[in-house]
This record gives structure tokens, C-alpha cells and sequence, in this order.
């Protein structure tokens, strides 16, 4: 065995000893090649003389042996020494990943919306008012046909005029009667008799004055007047159309007061609370955002589509948030902390597409590894809620099917220098 060992330390020399390992098999078979190879070439070159031999023998073995020499020098320290750093983009991961904020579409609507309805029947002879139309408190925004009120009215009046009289002069009589009983020319119950007929003509009269106060009341009800300033949302009746006591006419919002009406799954109103702050924006102007507060939250889901309305009061610029506008509103939740990284920088392996993975960077050797994680909630801005990272860490965020375990990766220069102030920092 002495003889292979020196092969192989003649061969290898310093590349290590699984090279050595390989090239002492492979002497072996290279050994009895050269044998047989001696023993043919030995009946024609007997005439020959011995140092031509040996010439022949070294040059021949050593044609055999450069190529595996040349092969075994190629180690993987050589691969790894020749392989090049690869430019990533990297974020790193920070409570603000946490922050959660819910959208909901709404529909900005008037707080206080009435429906105006005629207080008596009749047909509707005029309605000056459209919809769209803004009107003021007494303003009259529709009129029935009072012609059968105001004769019902002038009936009235003049039987309180025959009352009145019937009682002015029972009560005169009363005082003729009240001296002849006091003179004793008459009894005391003809005395009240005429008294009670004054009494019954006195009640008559204000019985007559209250129903004529009431038919006056139906007459002016033929007259529809808007109860407060506001805007006609929507119009039930023509003209013409003989309406009933109570039936809708005129729909009218008040402007001094708006909110947006939004309806909220029941697996998301535990993250709401009354009088909190949010944002609104409309969809005709998204850039700009307005304030508004939590006024209500119902206490019972829609039957139907099992949600429950919100309504969020705007604080400001009522003016320019107009009726029927679709709005947005944007409610922070506060939830427990939560870490998030961009979805680019998930990625799953072919051997394990199961389980998601993510590429951390090792900030003091410059190189990536990946660790798996377990994806959550998607996030707005294209990030999604994982667990199996810890907060400060550098995660690879672009390119992340092109990278290797251990490989080393070139950083831009302002996340270098960000690092390395990050790592003194930790270490003080």
C-alpha cells in the first residue's frame, strides 16, 4: 500500500483528503490497465533497450493520470469560491406591518329624511315641487281640492251664529226670571228650568266653536308645507291622484346633517365601537378624505343579508358630500400584533409545496436561508399576515425562486448601510 499512498500524494497534493480517497480507487483499475498493457507491448519491444522502457512506462502513465488529477482539483471549495453574490431586494419586518384597516362601500344618505303625507283626503290639484328641488319650512310643496272643507267650514260658522244667539238670549231670559223669583212670582223650578236651557245653549256654542276650529284645521291641511329646510329626495303622487289621509307624498332630507349608511359582515362589528373616528372618501374624489365618527350600530342583522348597518356621521364638508354619492369608509381596527410581509417574498419549494417558505438574511455573513412560515389574513398593499418570523428581521421580497440555501446576496447600498447601524445598535 505504500506505493498508492505516494501516488496519491503525488497527485493530490494538498486538495484534501476525499480527493485523496478517490483518486486511491481509481489507481486500482488504472494499475492493471498499464499491466496488460506492458504485457502486450512486451514481445515488441524486447529488442529494445531498459531505459526506453522506463521512458515509455512514465509517459504513458502519466497521459493516464492528468485528466483525473484535473477533474479532482475542481473541489466544491473552487465552485463555491467562483460563485457571485446575487442583487436582492429586501424589507424588513416591523410592528407597522401590523396596523389593520377595514374598507366598507356605503351610500351617503341624510340623517334625517321625512316623508311628508296630507292629514286629510282629498285630490291633489298642484305640486309645485321635483325632485332635486330645495325647499324651506313652510314652504307649501303640494295642495288638494279644498272646495268641500271650506263648505263644511262656512256650515259650521253659521251654526255658531245661531247658537250664539239662542244662548245670548236664553241667558237674558235667565235675568228676567232671576227677578221674578226673587219677587216670588214664580217658582224655583221654572227658575231652573230657564236655567238649565241657558246652560244647554251656552255648551252648544262652544261645542260649535271647536268643531269649526277642527273643519278650519282640515281646511288648511289641504295645503302640504314643508316642515324644515331641506331637499325633495323623491315624489309618490301626481297630480290629479285623489290621495287617502296618511298615504306618502313628498320625501324630504334634511342637509344639515349627512351620514353614510354601510352594512358590516357579523364576523367584523366586534372591531367596530361607537364614536370612534374614521375616514371617509367618495368615489368621485378619492384623493381627498373627510372625517367622520361611529353614530349607530344596529343591534340586530339584516334577515336577509345578515349584516348589520353602521352609520357614520360626517364631521366636515357637508356641502360637497351630496345625496346618493357612494362613499368609502375606512375604519382602523385595533387588533392583537401581527407581522406581514410582502407576497412576493413567499414562495413554496417543488420538494414541499405544502409549505410556504421565506428567505431571511444573515446580516453578519451576507447570505440567505429559508425558514418556513404559516400564511394569515391578506393585507392591503399586497401583504399577507405570517408567523414563524420575528420583528427586525431582513426578508428577501423580489427574486426569490433564483436563490440557493447559503447563497451570498449583493444588498443596495442604503439597506447596507441601514444594517449595519441596525446591528451595532443590537449589540450595544
Amino acid at each position: 500500500m505504500t506505493q498508492p499512498n505516494m501516488l496519491i500524494t503525488g497527485a493530490t497534493g494538498n486538495t484534501g483528503f476525499q480527493a485523496g480517497l478517490l483518486l486511491r480507487e481509481a489507481y486500482f483499475p488504472v494499475r492493471a490497465f498499464v499491466q496488460r498493457a506492458e504485457h502486450l507491448s512486451s514481445s515488441l519491444i524486447r529488442d529494445r533497450s531498459q531505459p526506453s522502457i522506463a521512458n515509455a512506462r512514465g509517459k504513458f502513465l502519466a497521459c493516464l493520470l492528468l485528466p483525473l488529477t484535473m477533474f479532482l482539483a475542481c473541489t466544491p471549495q473552487d465552485k463555491q469560491s467562483q460563485q457571485v453574490s446575487r442583487p436582492v431586494k429586501v424589507v424588513r419586518i416591523g410592528d407597522e406591518a401590523a396596523a389593520d384597516v377595514m374598507s366598507f362601500a356605503g351610500e351617503v344618505r341624510a340623517r334625517y329624511e321625512t316623508t311628508l303625507a296630507f292629514r286629510v283626503s282629498g285630490k291633489m290639484i298642484d305640486r309645485p315641487v321635483e325632485v332635486g328641488d330645495r325647499v324651506h319650512k313652510g314652504q307649501r310643496v303640494a295642495r288638494l281640492d279644498s272646495t268641500d272643507y271650506r263648505l263644511g267650514t262656512d256650515a259650521l260658522n253659521a251654526q255658531l251664529t245661531s247658537a250664539q244667539a239662542e244662548r245670548d238670549f236664553a241667558r237674558d231670559d235667565l235675568t228676567r226670571y232671576r227677578e221674578l223669583l226673587n219677587q216670588r212670582v214664580i217658582s224655583p223650578a221654572e227658575f231652573d228650568r230657564h236655567d238649565t236651557a241657558y246652560t244647554t245653549a251656552r255648551e252648544r256654542v262652544v261645542a260649535l266653536e271647536a268643531q269649526l276650529s277642527q273643519a278650519t284645521n282640515q281646511l288648511q291641511y289641504t295645503d302640504l308645507l314643508a316642515d324644515r329646510d331641506g331637499v325633495v329626495t323623491a315624489v309618490e303622487v301626481e297630480t290629479g291622484q285623489v290621495v287617502a289621509a296618511g298615504q306618502p307624498v313628498v320625501k324630504l332630507a334634511r342637509l344639515d346633517e349627512k351620514e353614510i349608511h354601510i352594512d358590516i359582515p357579523e364576523q367584523r362589528v366586534a372591531g367596530i365601537a361607537l364614536h370612534q373616528t374614521v375616514s371617509v372618501t367618495l368615489w368621485a374624489d378619492g384623493n381627498r378624505r373627510y372625517t367622520a365618527r361611529i353614530r349607530e350600530i344596529a343591534a340586530v342583522a339584516d334577515p336577509a343579508s345578515r349584516t348589520y348597518r353602521v352609520k357614520a356621521t360626517l364631521l366636515e364638508r357637508q356641502d360637497e358630500a351630496r345625496l346618493g354619492k357612494t362613499a368609502t369608509v375606512w375604519i382602523p381596527v385595533t387588533t392583537s400584533p401581527r407581522l406581514a410581509v410582502p407576497l412576493s417574498a413567499v414562495f413554496t419549494p417543488q420538494n414541499e409545496p405544502g409549505r410556504p417558505r421565506v428567505w431571511l438574511v444573515d446580516e453578519q455573513a451576507g447570505t440567505v436561508r429559508s425558514v418556513p412560515v404559516q400564511l394569515g389574513e391578506a393585507l392591503d398593499g399586497e401583504h399577507i399576515v405570517v408567523a414563524g418570523v420575528v420583528s427586525g428581521q431582513l426578508v428577501v421580497s423580489a427574486g426569490v425562486q433564483r436563490l440557493a440555501e447559503g447563497q451570498a446576496v449583493r444588498l443596495p447600498e442604503k439597506v447596507a448601510a441601514s444594517m449595519q447601524g441596525y446591528v451595532a445598535e443590537n449589540k450595544e
